[in-house]
């Protein structure tokens, strides 16, 4: 699913709900061959089930959220204040505060997912030819349908947080944030190289150069939303959430699940129970609901590194409930074709290990620790933080707004839930701030 990044991830809910249909007949889980994407739709299973439905507080901002705009100095941080005081990103002048939809033109849809639709737009009344050349990425999210999934808290998350970390080489960049009646509206950056993950099947798999470098991106990230953003757990990394910019560097995008989590009294990362993420990339602790920390990520980054360099993640059944067992059950195995260096080995496995205590990148050190590894030799990191080198694909971007690296979707959403007046009497306040 392209562009699947920018938007929600689908949710799989708990059975009985009545978003869940039948999954079909069930894979050979040891037919890693005929693998064609996460848990074999290219993933579209994205979880978010019954746990993140006690999460959300309906009677006011969770203490996660509270707590967002205090975090500890870091890129982008703080420079997303409203020039007037109010709740929201700092508009410079470059767009109007009264900003509405209606200020954009349409240009098509990049993706699409449960609850948004993500499309490119340009501005329907540019002051200058620089204005009238610039293209950005529209995220509109259905405020009747964030509701239905008790999906509040985590829109308000990904808002806050986004806006936190906007400036960031790495991740992909809040301009503004806006709502009218019916929809959420987020204003990103337009990164026209599209998912790393339609690169890595075309290519089927990286080699460890390639691997390495975009790996080493992603550390950097973890590292700055870990220790310098006051714990922000990401809880869904995946190639589908990684794009390219046009000169091939990693962004990453769709902070639908992410949530600062902070420290607890004793300096430890306090933990959060909600159930969310892609199947082959959770977490062991996750699955057991035992409480969860920054943890998981240094875990799904070991997914990540064994699917770049093999071209399938360790673990992969059609039924994500058997990917949860494998999981909790079965070592991480590396093929013997292809050939896997024992430092990408040792890394992987460091990063996958049960016990979050000794997880590497969860242990004394922190990312400091993952950026010593072997598997890193020969990195320069400042070098890699400024950019200063083009990455190892460069994408086929021919001109400003070139959508050709995204899929093609259809133009109208099938289903529209209405945001009726007793709805918005009931939750126009968790929203007043967006």
């Amino acid at each position: 699913m392209a562009m699947a990044a920018l938007h929600p991830s689908q949710p799989i809910y708990p059975a009985g709900h009545p978003s869940v249909s039948d999954p079909g007949p069930q894979g050979d889980a040891s037919s890693s061959n005929n693998f064609a994407g996460h848990t074999g739709l290219h993933a579209l299973h994205d979880v978010t089930l019954s746990a993140s439905a006690s999460s959300t507080n309906l009677s006011g901002a969770t203490a996660a959220h509270q707590q967002s705009a205090s975090g500890p100095a870091g890129p982008g941080q703080g420079q997303n204040a409203a020039s007037d005081g109010t709740p929201g990103v700092q508009y410079n002048g470059l767009f109007p505060k009264n900003l509405k939809v209606d200020d954009f033109v349409r240009i098509r849809t990049l993706g699409t997912g449960t609850f948004a639709r993500v499309v490119l737009v340009r501005r329907q009344h540019p002051r200058t030819e620089e204005e009238a050349r610039e293209v950005f990425a529209l995220k509109i999210l259905r405020k009747a349908a964030v509701i239905k999934l008790k999906q509040i808290d985590h829109v308000r998350h990904e808002r806050q947080i986004l806006q936190d970390v906007s400036g960031h080489p790495f991740i992909t960049n809040l301009l503004v944030s806006f709502h009218d009646h019916d929809f959420l509206y987020l204003l990103l950056d337009y990164v026209p190289g599209g998912e790393l993950f339609s690169y890595l099947r075309k290519f089927r798999r990286f080699d460890e150069p390639t691997a390495q470098f975009y790996t080493a991106e992603i550390v950097l990230v973890l590292e700055y939303l870990h220790e310098h953003q006051d714990g922000v757990a990401y809880r869904d990394l995946k190639p589908e959430n990684l794009l390219l910019d046009g000169r091939g560097h990693v962004k990453l995008v769709d902070f639908g699940f992410a949530k600062r989590l902070g420290r607890d009294g004793a300096g430890g990362a306090v933990e959060t129970y909600t159930l969310c993420g892609t199947p082959e990339y959770i977490a062991p602790e996750v699955i057991q609901n035992m409480g969860h920390t920054t943890a998981v990520d240094w875990w799904a980054l070991g997914i990540l590194i064994y699917e770049f360099l093999t071209g399938y993640p360790p673990f992969w059944h059609q039924n994500p409930l058997e990917i949860y067992r494998q999981i909790l059950e079965k070592p991480v195995v590396f093929p013997q074709d292809p050939s896997i260096s024992p430092a990408a080995q040792d890394l992987v496995h460091q990063l996958c290990t049960v016990d979050r205590s000794r997880r590497l990148g969860n242990i004394s050190g922190g990312a400091a620790k993952v950026k010593a590894h072997p598997f890193f030799e020969g990195v320069d990191w400042d070098a890699l933080l400024e950019r200063r080198d083009q990455g190892p694909i460069v994408p086929p971007v021919r001109f400003t707004g070139d959508a050709q690296c995204f899929d093609i979707y259809p133009e109208n959403d099938v289903d529209f839930e209405q945001y009726t007046q007793e709805l918005a009497d009931q939750y126009d306040g968790f929203f007043a701030n967006f």
